[in-house]
């Protein structure tokens, strides 16, 4: 289950949250390009270019690179000078860190975020869920994935608190990522279903339930990539 991945949306807090932001002519590319990522399209194996991507994408060079220093700052890519661009490769040390840090901080954002849930709040994740459920039934796993992991960031955007929402999103691609090299099936990783019942349980500002739930989806997806 992927605890962690709508379309773009608009923050309402300071802190740059992943998954969403990139503004006209390539507003899309940043869903498009880490969906080819995740999808293994473009993998640590590639030799890929800004001028490439630019090809393969039909943006230009300036949206390629300012995509690319966004997936750099998420760890999804390493840029270095003079070299070309590379797909990440986390190992399970890494994962395991990065999933112990998750459980951390959405322990404290899921309670916060039955404090502080709004109409509309609660609407863009129902909103998310479903997109994530059809990316599953349609067997789009990079899609599924990257869903399910904007569900994580937009419940923290709920939560109110942009320290720990920038936190979570520097650990959500990367344990994205690591969903994409497992061998998992797209049903066990995206659990929309688990989603959806955080969704109910945060709407009753249940904070016993939510915080329960979030635990177990947690410890799903460490039992799918680390054991």
């Amino acid at each position: 289950m992927n605890s962690l991945a709508t379309s773009p949306h608009t923050r309402q807090m300071s802190a740059p949250l992943p998954f969403s932001r990139l503004q006209a002519p390539a507003d899309d590319l940043y869903p498009r390009l880490f969906d080819a990522i995740l999808d293994r399209r473009i993998d640590p194996a590639s030799r890929f270019t800004e001028d490439s991507l630019k090809q393969m994408f039909g943006v230009s060079r300036a949206d390629v690179r300012r995509v690319l220093t966004q997936l750099s700052h998420e760890q999804v890519i390493v840029l270095r000078a003079n070299h070309r661009p590379r797909v990440a490769a986390p190992d399970a040390e890494q994962t395991r860190q990065t999933l112990h840090a998750r459980r951390l901080t959405e322990a404290t954002l899921v309670r916060l975020a039955c404090q502080n849930a709004s109409a509309e709040s609660l609407k863009r994740l129902r909103t998310l869920v479903e997109r994530e459920r059809l990316a599953v039934t349609q067997e789009r796993r990079a899609a599924a994935i990257r869903l399910s992991g904007e569900f994580h960031l937009q419940l923290a955007q709920m939560a109110g608190n942009a320290p720990l929402a920038h936190f979570l999103g520097s650990l959500v691609p990367l344990t994205s990522l690591a969903i994409a090299r497992s061998e998992c099936q797209t049903h066990r990783c995206c659990a929309w279903q688990e989603h959806l019942a955080l969704v109910e349980a945060v709407e009753l500002r249940d904070v016993s339930k939510a915080g329960m739930l979030m635990n177990r989806h947690l410890d799903h997806l460490e039992q799918t990539l680390l054991e």
